[in-house]
């Protein structure tokens, strides 16, 4: 089958085009590129430089051929960011995707997997894991604007016909275990390859962000899921929205902490960890850990780099290999 993957150049939009090609299907790749790289991409993937913000470039594309469905992974995803500019992230995500899912439903594509995000549970602090069923308390514009979007999903669900699946996820990290794909945004922000950098001396200690929260250690409590893992949730999820749309919550359903993190690259690299204390960052909620138990009884999903060990290990030996990203 075909599938359109718009963001399809980002770091967990790559990683589902492999899945997708991996599993015998036809990609095409819609970026603008602002962050994805056309490297993480194979060279035989047809792909389209366009902005979703351009709805007469979008509808172009979409009805350029018939889709089995659409993936859709472009859009601004930094908490901190969308505190100081929460207008922007309103206009990047919400009106991409209210672009794109005009097109599908002029065009009658059926299915759409959309990947939206944790941070729609990051308001006040609540018990861990989350499900599904939790109070959506978007607690940044960012949050926010996805929610904006799973709304508009749902009335072109009932009112169009168009089946979708909301992927709520909680951190995404690694890379794919062949070396294929990787990690690269810039700036990175990211903790996982933040600390592998600061261990390979190639930047500035490590700021941690906040050692005074109610955890086990004082430091943030995350729950890490590798990008494979996410990218093959995404294909069972195409499998599941062929008669009604769903909600998943994708995560390992245990947490680990930033001094944890910082303790498994020190683990696997070898080597110690510079790093120093730094106030909160607006946005950030103490804790954020999965309940993906309907994914896993709804596709048989189950994650095999389920360790953060294992998922640093991956990180780390794409880093090594690409120390200047797709530069390399």
């Amino acid at each position: 089958m075909r599938y359109l993957v718009t963001g399809g150049a980002g770091f967990v939009g790559s990683h589902a085009v492999l899945a997708l090609l991996d599993a015998g299907h036809d990609v095409t790749v819609l970026d603008n590129l602002s962050t994805g790289h056309r490297g993480a991409l194979p060279d035989d993937v047809e792909f389209h430089h366009t902005d979703l913000l351009d709805a007469d470039a979008t509808e172009k594309v979409v009805s350029s051929r018939s889709w089995a469905g659409v993936l859709h992974f472009a859009a601004l995803s930094l908490v901190g960011e969308s505190m100081t500019d929460p207008l922007r992230y309103f206009r990047q995500n919400y009106l991409t995707a209210l672009n794109l899912i005009q097109a599908c439903v002029k065009n009658d594509v059926s299915k759409l997997v959309f990947s939206s995000t944790a941070a729609l549970f990051g308001g006040p602090e609540r018990s861990a894991p989350i499900p599904e069923t939790a109070d959506v308390q978007p607690g940044s514009p960012y949050g926010e604007s996805k929610y904006m979007i799973e709304r508009v999903l749902h009335w072109a669900g009932n009112i169009y016909g168009l089946h979708s699946a909301c992927l709520r996820y909680f951190n995404a990290a690694g890379a794919d275990s062949q070396g294929r794909a990787g990690e690269d945004h810039r700036p990175e922000t990211h903790l996982i390859p933040l600390t592998i950098d600061a261990a390979l001396g190639r930047r500035p200690a490590l700021k941690l962000f906040g050692t005074d929260y109610p955890t086990r250690d004082g430091s943030c409590v995350r729950d890490y899921v590798h990008v494979t893992d996410l990218a093959d949730a995404h294909l069972r999820a195409l499998d599941q929205i062929n008669e009604r749309s769903v909600a998943y919550n994708i995560g390992n359903g245990q947490g680990y902490s930033n001094l944890e993190v910082i303790q498994s690259v020190e683990r696997v690299s070898g080597r110690k960890v510079p790093w120093e204390p730094a106030p909160r960052r607006q946005g950030d909620p103490a804790m954020l850990v999965a309940d993906s138990q309907t994914l896993r009884e709804e596709t048989g999903w189950t994650p095999r780099f389920a360790e953060i060990d294992q998922i640093v290990e991956t990180a780390l030996r794409w880093r090594v290999a690409h120390p200047e990203g797709y530069n390399s």
